[in-house]
């Protein structure tokens, strides 16, 4: 992954690590990372700011009402059903967890809305703790790399916890999901910026630049 680090260097990261590297509350980078699910990183961070200037805490958001949160967070994909849970999220928090997230996996997958890449996300950019976080970006580069052969993200994670030394599970989400958005992309990849081209079977690449 060498390569991979020297050639992202001057990428910025994905809008939810940024959302961490910023401001280290797990509130902000659960709700960040509802907002960006079908997303585009430039929406999310947008509307995330906007929504976070009128309230950023558990608290706070649960006062708001849907409407205002969906307003603040348009144009995100699926605005309306997202502001509805993360609204439910802000209230259950405040409620239930004395307004700190949760930082067990099997809570956190108890919130409607949440799977398991929001969980791993949470655990490792918000709480800075053990987890693999595999979205779409990573399932497909590391499938089109021959380094899994796995039919979907649950699969992906399951075998990188298997093989992966726990060093590097945080990691290769951060470096995978920026190069899956912006080389290894879902229809023709740019394979000629690609700084590992050379030994990249290009499996299930039908077209690339």
């Amino acid at each position: 992954m060498f390569a991979l680090d020297a050639f992202l260097a001057s990428e910025p990261p994905p809008a939810v690590t940024r959302e961490a590297e910023s401001h280290a509350d797990p509130f902000r980078v659960l709700v960040a990372t509802v907002i960006s699910l079908r997303t585009r990183d430039e929406v999310t961070e947008a509307a995330a700011d906007r929504l976070f200037a009128l309230a950023d805490t558990p608290a706070g958001v649960a006062a708001l009402s849907e409407d205002a949160i969906a307003a603040a967070i348009r144009p995100a994909n699926f605005h309306p059903t997202k502001a509805k849970r993360i609204r439910a999220m802000a209230a259950r928090i405040a409620a239930e967890h004395g307004g700190r997230v949760p930082h067990e996996m099997d809570v956190l997958l108890s919130f409607e809305g949440v799977g398991r890449k929001t969980a791993n996300l949470v655990l490792t950019e918000g709480f800075d703790l053990p987890g693999v976080c595999v979205d779409t970006h990573v399932h497909r580069v590391l499938n089109r790399l021959g380094l899994v052969t796995t039919r979907d993200p649950g699969g992906t994670e399951a075998v990188l916890r298997r093989v992966l030394p726990p060093e590097h599970w945080k990691p290769i989400n951060t470096r995978l999901v920026a190069f899956g958005q912006r080389v290894c992309r879902p229809v023709s990849p740019l394979c000629s910026r690609c700084p590992i081209a050379a030994g990249c079977p290009r499996k299930g690449v039908a077209r690339s630049r």
